[in-house]
């Protein structure tokens, strides 16, 4: 039997141009955050964490998002296919956004497995 093709974003060009720049707004004051998308790396090889990272510049500092990995491996027990860089960068600009609305500003955030699921169905990734 053949396996099913599932569509999927496809990774064309460079890394840094999967996400254009954004603004996100804080919900707590007028301030709006200047967002830059650089690229996204295992982390298990550079911070020896179970993630993939993906680096933004936030008003010029980069901020690091370390989605888990068991958020990549439920999603492929249930769609039967891997996540794409690319669907991971969107993971986490959105999961990004939704702290930078808060104003809930770090250097460094994890991502719990639990979340990457929670955005994956927020953004209809299947």
């Amino acid at each position: 039997m053949a396996k099913p093709i599932y569509p999927t974003i496809p990774n064309a060009g460079a890394m840094s141009e999967f996400i254009g720049a954004f603004d996100v707004p804080s919900k707590v004051t007028d301030y709006r955050y200047k967002v830059h998308f650089s690229h996204c790396y295992n982390g298990i090889a550079t911070r020896h964490s179970d993630t993939m990272d993906c680096k933004f510049l936030v008003d010029g500092k980069g901020v690091i998002l370390g989605l888990h990995h068991l958020g990549f491996v439920a999603f492929r027990d249930k769609a039967g296919r891997n996540l794409t860089d690319r669907e991971a960068s969107y993971i986490a600009a959105e999961y990004l956004r939704e702290r930078l609305e808060q104003e809930d500003e770090h250097s460094l955030y994890d991502v719990s497995a639990g979340d990457v699921q929670r955005v994956i169905s927020k953004l209809g990734i299947s």
